[in-house]
């Protein structure tokens, strides 16, 4: 394994002692359990999730098997973050249709039982993999899983989600404009420094949105690390984090995806870019993922990429400018936190860029 690799996987797998900060009342927790979450069998252990910056997860672990759950972090939030409700909604629609998502028990909506709202879902045993590289795989081993994690994702966005109970689960139509104006309000609420790149994409993006939008479930945050593959198959088992989930345009959820091809990485992790040969090494090229996802989808070709990599840019710049407000406000669950300072006007520069591709004047 590389050490961006190692570091990478240590620093982010497995489970650690509740942090002080989320410490929350472990009897309250184990009687809702006894009340709302079908077979649950005490006693219980609480651990917390290394992994996952916005919403505090726990395992809690019975001598028959073990739960997952999640919460919202106690403390000042911005107004639509860390939305587990919406999380548990898609999640107990997707699972009955066979999508891979683990089993949801329960949502809690009484503040009173551990301080926050939260969820309980079955835990997937399996593979979270960090480093989208995958070094310690063989280049055959590598191309069947970014196989298996296209297809999982245009299986998503092939979903019909009225079928699937989830009307009023998002707005039909303008996802695009309504997230450029989301993500501006948030960017402008956590805001702690003038970044010129950034206001001038607030204005041009939305007067420039592709025409032809259409309406899928999207996921939000669609990357290896939020999923969960099989213990030894190319096969994913599990899409996890689904607190960005809504109705919206699929090209800008794939897109987001792509930029794994076009960005360097931000935390040590190895990146796609810095690969020479992706075909020896065994990710398929850009071009090949997205007729991939073409295929699964039924079709014909992707749209010019460089307004909505432009967008998805601007869009995670606004998310990381949102972390590091938390941490202004004492409320992050990450102690990387800190590091999204220096991302933001990396990425706000790499949108301007893509948006001067686009047509953006300089």
């Amino acid at each position: 394994m590389s050490v961006h690799g190692a570091s990478a996987q240590e620093m982010f797998s497995g489970t650690k002692e509740v942090a002080d900060s989320h410490k929350f009342n472990e009897e309250n927790l184990f009687q809702w359990m006894t009340e709302n979450v079908e077979g649950f069998e005490g006693p219980m252990d609480v651990r917390q999730f290394k992994g996952g910056q916005s919403n505090p997860t726990f395992k809690l672990i019975t001598p028959k098997k073990a739960y997952v759950m999640r919460r919202k972090p106690p403390g000042k939030l911005l107004p639509s973050a860390h939305a587990v409700d919406r999380e548990f909604r898609v999640i107990d629609a997707l699972y009955p249709l066979g999508y891979p998502v683990a089993r949801p028990y329960a949502l809690c909506e009484d503040t009173d039982v551990v301080g926050t709202m939260f969820y309980v879902m079955d835990h997937v045993e399996g593979r979270i993999l960090w480093d989208g590289t995958l070094p310690d795989y063989e280049p055959a081993e590598r191309r069947a899983i970014y196989e298996a994690k296209v297809n999982t994702f245009a299986d998503l966005h092939n979903v019909d989600w009225k079928k699937a109970g989830l009307e009023g689960f998002g707005k039909e139509g303008d996802y695009v404009a309504r997230q450029i104006h989301r993500w501006t309000k948030q960017y402008t609420a956590s805001e702690t420094k003038t970044i010129t790149e950034m206001n001038k994409l607030i204005e041009w993006l939305p007067e420039n949105i592709p025409p032809g939008e259409t309406t899928t479930i999207v996921h939000g945050d669609y990357r290896l690390d939020n999923m969960i593959l099989h213990p030894t198959e190319p096969k994913v088992i599990a899409v996890l984090d689904w607190e960005l989930s809504t109705l919206g345009d699929p090209l800008a959820d794939f897109t987001y995806h792509l930029m794994n091809w076009v960005m360097p990485s931000s935390d040590g992790r190895g990146a796609i870019v810095d690969i020479p040969d992706l075909e020896a090494y065994g990710i398929p090229t850009m071009e090949e993922y997205i007729d991939m996802y073409c295929k699964r989808r039924g079709l014909s070709s992707l749209p010019e990429v460089s307004y909505y990599f432009a967008y998805n840019a601007f869009r995670l710049a606004a998310i990381c400018q949102g972390i590091v407000g938390r941490v202004r406000d004492g409320t992050a669950s990450n102690a990387n936190a800190t590091a999204m300072e220096a991302r933001v006007p990396l990425l706000a520069n790499f949108a301007y860029d893509q948006a001067k591709k686009a047509g953006m004047p300089a």
